[in-house]
């Protein structure tokens, strides 16, 4: 089985569902804390890659950190600048297993790594 990296926040509530429904479920997980252990430019280059969405879907526009930058939500550059200066505003949970990524909004979609939805 591959293992999947789950981009978790044990704060969040909706990062915590998402890690239950995939341990329940028997998935190998790599629990990565990202606000201890932010993504640099690379990394995020390469996980937005594999996301089935854009660079805004990535973003959580409604922090009031994000209110205070002056970014493109369009301009794939500036959203990844703007993620690795404040790591609080990238979306969570997010699952990688490295083919594919999937943000767990609903938690549930992060079920779609080990079902094949």
């Amino acid at each position: 089985m591959t293992t999947i990296t789950l981009y978790h926040n044990p704060r969040c509530s909706k990062s915590r569902q998402a890690l239950a429904l995939l341990e329940e479920r028997g998935a190998e997980v790599r629990v990565r804390r990202y606000l201890d252990e932010p993504l640099d430019e690379g990394e995020l280059r390469e996980l937005m890659s594999r996301l089935d969405a854009d660079g805004e879907a990535l973003v959580r526009t409604g922090e009031q950190e994000w209110k205070t930058l002056d970014v493109d939500l369009q301009d794939q550059e500036q959203v990844i600048a703007a993620i690795v200066a404040h790591p609080r505003l990238m979306e969570r949970p997010i699952a990688d297993d490295g083919q594919r990524a999937m943000i767990g909004r609903p938690p549930e979609d992060v079920l779609g790594l080990i079902d094949g939805r």
